[in-house]
């Protein structure tokens, strides 16, 4: 696991162009309940990973042994989350920031999957609330 976080974590510094950190994140595995829990505030959702901003990626183990342009892309949104929150280029819990942020990992993720796939599906952000 550790050469496909530094190669997906390389792939994310090269696309965001943020700052390529000093350590990677911790990867951790959890089921989905978790995700249901924490990242969705315990609403039904399709969550399949969560960065926490205290340096560790969540990864819904359903994907942990898929090696699929799709579920790499799941584990470069995340760390561009991680990247975000290194470079402290967004500080706040507001909404604006919140959003920018999910656009912005969105974006990268789209532009792997366009890169690997030849096309992209165009992952879109949807928000109902912050």
């Amino acid at each position: 696991m550790t050469e496909m976080v530094k190669a997906l974590l390389s792939w994310a510094v090269m696309a965001s162009h943020y700052p390529q950190p000093a350590e990677p994140p911790r990867v951790e595995f959890k089921p989905h309940a978790f995700f249901v829990e924490n990242a969705c505030l315990g609403r039904p959702c399709n969550a399949l990973g969560w960065y926490d901003d205290q340096g560790v990626v969540y990864l819904d183990e359903r994907i942990r042994n898929a090696d699929t342009p799709a579920s790499r892309g799941i584990w470069i949104h995340e760390f561009v989350h991680y990247l975000q929150h290194k470079s402290g280029k967004y500080v706040t819990q507001e909404c604006r920031d919140q959003v920018a942020r999910e656009k912005e990992a969105y974006a990268i993720q789209n532009q792997y999957l366009a890169r690997t796939y030849g096309f992209a599906p165009f992952l879109r952000l949807k928000f109902k609330a912050c």
